[in-house]
């Protein structure tokens, strides 16, 4: 696919401080991009910066090709939604997504056609002489995106979009959102910082960090492989388990993990002595209460590589999985998330049980030790 935006080596300050420090990036024709990080990391004023409302210190920003820096955000080709909405509380609905196009010196007979055209995206046609007082929260977002949709830009910068509304609408919005960019077809740049509604939309994700793009990948890829303890905190909960390398094989390493031999798959290279952090995701657990696994050489045969011993401290209720509070043996105090057995009167883990704690060999990530 070619690449619609391209930023090379851009970098912004305000008063001296760094906001975003030589961040190159390039995102393809039609595809539904975010920028995601805490507050402060740099992704909004990327976003600004793409937009035209900041002007870059250094570097370039070119779409379709055309240098952008120090045009002006109406001569380049997109459009904002920002967090607030920004509707004129004075015009309906059909006035607020026609505004654009009147400045523009659209023909009215034109206009016409494009409003309800752009409504009609957002399911909004029959709102057309509602005040935006007189709508929902979710509402006054979807003719904020018509507005921003009218004109057909080329590229659609979101800046946190959803931020303000509650938790079932923001989710029904997420699923509205991709669908919407799906059937225009054009690029999608989003601000947020909520993983998963990264995940839920993205085809790319730029996880931010201090004015630099720590990982770019699938919500997958940066799910699954973090490529530091940042990312993979950032991103869903993670256990991290201090280890030492003590044998080097051809595929995998023998390591102590939390004061037990352990085997490991890594696609990085470590030497013998070599500090590590192994991770893992809560759900990447398997457990078992230890005396069953004393007593069953076969489900033993299963921890032979990897099994942690440690005694659980509480349990979660959360429908259809359960959280489960392990210290290990070493003092380490790991989450694990197992599947709730509806046919089960009880959960099958409570406090005090005595457990095994492995996991299936591979899906460790295993990174260099950091402080």
């Amino acid at each position: 696919m070619e690449n619609v935006i391209e930023l090379s080596n851009i970098s912004k300050s305000f008063d001296g401080d760094i906001a975003v420090e030589d961040i190159s990036l390039s995102i393809a024709d039609g595809e539904f991009l975010t920028l995601l990080g805490p507050s402060g990391c740099g992704k909004t004023t990327i976003l600004r910066l793409i937009g035209g409302f900041e002007q870059c210190d250094s570097g370039t920003i070119r779409i379709d090709g055309k240098e952008m820096v120090g045009l002006d955000p109406e001569s380049r080709p997109v459009n904002t939604v920002f967090q607030s909405y920004a509707l004129f509380p004075h015009m309906n609905v059909y006035d607020n997504v026609a505004f654009g196009l009147r400045i523009a010196g659209m023909a009215e007979s034109a206009i016409a056609k494009e409003v309800p055209a752009a409504l009609a995206l957002v399911r909004l046609e029959k709102m057309v002489n509602r005040m935006p007082s007189e709508l929902s929260g979710g509402m006054q977002q979807r003719v904020a995106i018509a507005r921003a949709i009218v004109n057909k830009p080329r590229v659609l910068l979101l800046d946190e979009p959803l931020s303000a509304l509650d938790h079932r609408l923001r989710k029904e919005m997420q699923k509205e959102l991709k669908e919407l960019q799906r059937t225009l077809g054009i690029t999608f740049v989003l601000v947020t910082h909520d993983q998963e509604e990264a995940f839920t939309m993205s085809d790319r994700v730029v996880v931010m960090n201090e004015g630099v793009i720590e990982q770019i990948g699938s919500p997958k890829d940066i799910y699954e492989n973090p490529v530091n303890l940042y990312v993979a905190r950032f991103v869903g909960e993670i256990n991290v388990l201090n280890g030492t390398i003590t044998e080097v094989k051809d595929t995998t390493y023998e390591a102590e993990v939390a004061g037990v031999p352990v085997v490991v798959k890594s696609n990085r290279d470590f030497s013998e002595g070599d500090r590590i952090h192994v991770l893992l995701r809560p759900e990447d657990f398997r457990v078992e209460v230890m005396r069953e696994v004393e007593d069953d050489p076969e489900l033993a045969e299963k921890f032979a590589k990897a099994m942690l011993k440690g005694t659980v401290e509480r349990t979660f209720y959360k429908g259809a999985t359960y959280d489960v509070d392990i210290t290990l043996d070493d003092g380490k105090q790991i989450i694990v998330s197992e599947f709730f057995d509806e046919d089960a009167e009880n959960l099958y883990f409570h406090a005090g049980d005595r457990v095994a704690v492995g996991w299936f060999e591979g899906w460790e990530v295993v990174l260099p030790h950091e402080r």
